[in-house]
């Protein structure tokens, strides 16, 4: 494994035409059109036939995170409009499950549209009806840091959750490059049809195209399925701006594994693991690496459990077996009585890095000079260039909304 920190991000370019971007999903979600690259060939099908691609008794591990209604529109007295976007909970939350279960009053990391018109301290006020009550939301400007702002949301009355709060007042974010208005058709279309947890600004989009149909069709050819959680952050649509890739400082999100996921990836090592997406890829792969850090010792802590952007270059020289790291991490969690393993991953995987469990990556179409595209091109290598100059070329819809691919690993 290599280092790819003075990686040249205009490595990692393409041009992508306006048209090419879907501004809207497909009437049924399994019509999206499906890219497979398998053995350096390039072929094409749709989603809805999928399980004809996957291998007997592989095993699909899905991100079930579920959108929340994260733009919250408030007014102020003279008229003048302010947007606050939220982007994850104030640190003093242990995970995001429980900063949605606050009640009264919760601190949340945002951004502000019209920030420059709203001053530290003054209180914003927002009237919301739930059948024939009256909820009254606050919002506080707390703190400006270099990258956000801390924000004090208060209501009355006072028995309702966060996650309520957010669906009663806010609206769903579609990504920047939808330059369109929410309309109600994305309140179930910018979800995944098995999302649960919520916690995600953007949706984890290669799972937007399974429907109940393909999975039971999955299911007749004993395809197994699984699920990890990360909820996904504003940083998913972050280009690296930098010239290498050692200047560009990869976002953190939650994960959350129940040990039952972590034994079934474990008991599916000889056999076919799928990352349905670049957010499962990344989680699953956290999970080695955290492993690692207990067969070394390297300050293991439950409950402060992490693993930071360049870590896993450092801790590759170890060449841990996955079968053990793994099994340390479930040893580890029964010692400690732990269901769940929640936890913070910034793992930033570029080309050099090699990938240790999944074998095949279901995904959508990135943004050029993403961190996104990086990931793909570390798992197929420079065919990347290929596929995507093949999508283009063969009407394929991209990003968020668009089409994706099935891509399998080079086994060699």
């Amino acid at each position: 494994m290599t280092d790819p920190r003075h990686i040249s991000i205009k490595d990692y370019s393409y041009f992508l035409p306006e048209e090419k971007i879907a501004k809207y999903p497909l009437d049924k979600r399994d019509n999206s059109k499906l890219l497979i690259y398998k053995q350096k060939n390039i072929a094409e099908d749709i989603y809805s036939n999928i399980s004809d691609h996957i291998p007997l008794r592989s095993l699909l591990v899905f991100n079930d995170t579920k959108v929340i209604e994260a733009r919250i529109l408030f007014k102020k007295d003279t008229g003048g409009k302010i947007e606050i976007f939220c982007l994850a909970p104030h640190e003093k939350y242990t995970d995001i499950r429980t900063a949605m279960l606050q009640k009264k009053k919760v601190l949340w990391e945002c951004l502000i549209g019209g920030a420059s018109k709203w001053k530290h301290g003054q209180i914003l006020e927002k009237k919301i009806r739930l059948k024939e009550n009256e909820i009254l939301l606050h919002a506080t400007y707390v703190e400006k840091r270099s990258d956000c702002f801390i924000i004090e949301f208060s209501w009355h009355p006072e028995n309702i959750t966060t996650a309520e709060i957010l669906h009663l007042a806010g609206a769903i974010p579609l990504p920047p490059y939808i330059k369109r208005e929410v309309e109600e058709s994305d309140v179930e279309r910018y979800q995944t049809v098995y999302a649960h947890y919520p916690g995600s600004v953007a949706a984890p989009t290669a799972g937007l195209h399974f429907t109940e149909d393909v999975f039971k069709k999955l299911e007749e050819k004993n395809v197994q399925k699984s699920f990890i959680t990360l909820h996904v952050g504003a940083g998913t649509f972050k280009p690296v701006k930098t010239g290498i890739l050692e200047q560009h400082e990869m976002h953190a999100e939650f994960i959350d594994v129940s040990k039952q996921t972590i034994e079934c990836i474990l008991k599916n090592l000889d056999n076919n693991i799928i990352a349905v997406g670049t957010t499962s890829l990344r989680t699953i792969e956290s999970l080695y690496w955290l492993g690692v850090k207990i067969k070394l010792d390297a300050f293991f802590q439950p409950d402060i459990l992490s693993l930071s952007q360049w870590e896993v270059y450092r801790l590759a020289q170890y060449d841990i077996p996955v079968k053990e790291a793994l099994e340390l991490l479930l040893a580890r969690m029964k010692e400690k009585k732990i269901e769940r393993l929640i936890s913070k991953t910034q793992i930033l995987i570029a080309p050099g890095y090699k990938v240790k469990i999944v074998k095949a990556l279901i995904t959508n179409f990135h943004q050029p000079q993403s961190t996104l595209l990086l990931l793909v091109a570390a798992f197929i290598g420079d065919d990347w260039k290929r596929v995507y100059e093949y999508a283009l070329k063969n009407d394929f819809r991209f990003l968020s909304y668009g089409d994706g691919s099935l891509l399998w690993m080079d086994q060699q």
